[in-house]
């Protein structure tokens, strides 16, 4: 292989583990759903929006997010439900944007019809918030070369995905990801950098997107 493609730095792999804690917050109306969706921590609204990726990995394209399914399943807004599930995630790169958008989209509905305030989910359907509590762990893996990372990046599991390519935008605030930020500016391959940021991780299950990264080192790269 081209020693082009000898890092600077290694990458080294990271895994994570979530926790769920229910808040107590609960809420049986939009209204309510709005206000409490103002107030929770930041870890709250990730869960309710992202923990459909890695869980139900398999599923593709991208599923909806909680408060979308609520509102179409438990109050019937199936509207709202469309609405909320077309938000694109990957446009958002703070939990605190996301949130933002996520409220833009209620005020609106309500606004066009004030009396879907007024609907209350049935007993026991109420929307109850959780939290992620997340430890990071040390995967014991790492790359000195693109050789080497794409020989890891076939055995890591969804989880190490996952919290590069996911919680990497978010604890960035960036576009880019953990892989795309070492291969520029460790390996000083741009293009292939850009190539595997561009790719939707929002379009793809976990395994799909690790053969999807692993094809373009690939074709980058003769390894």
């Amino acid at each position: 292989m081209d020693d082009k493609y000898k890092a600077n730095e290694p990458f080294r792999f990271f895994t994570r583990m979530h926790l769920s804690e229910l808040t107590g917050l609960r809420a049986s109306t939009l209204s309510q759903l709005l206000a409490l969706i103002k107030e929770i921590p930041g870890s709250s609204i990730y869960h309710h929006t992202h923990r459909f990726l890695l869980q139900y990995q398999y599923l593709s394209p991208e599923p909806p997010n909680d408060f979308a399914y609520w509102v179409s399943e438990a109050l019937g807004e199936d509207e709202l439900g469309e609405k909320l599930s077309s938000i694109d995630t990957i446009q958002y790169s703070t939990i605190r944007s996301l949130r933002e958008k996520i409220i833009q989209v209620i005020e609106l509905y309500l606004k066009d019809d004030p009396l879907a305030k007024l609907k209350f989910s049935r007993p026991g359907e109420e929307f109850h918030f959780i939290k992620s509590i997340s430890f990071v762990l040390a995967a014991n893996y790492t790359a000195g070369d693109l050789k080497e990372f794409a020989q890891v990046l076939d055995k890591i599991t969804l989880d190490s995905i996952y919290y590069h390519i996911f919680e990497a935008r978010l604890r960035l605030e960036r576009s880019s990801n953990d892989f795309s930020n070492w291969i520029e500016h460790s390996l000083g391959d741009k293009e292939l950098a850009q190539k595997i940021s561009r790719l939707d991780p929002y379009s793809y299950t976990l395994e799909e997107l690790r053969r999807n990264i692993i094809a373009l080192i690939e074709k980058q790269a003769i390894i």
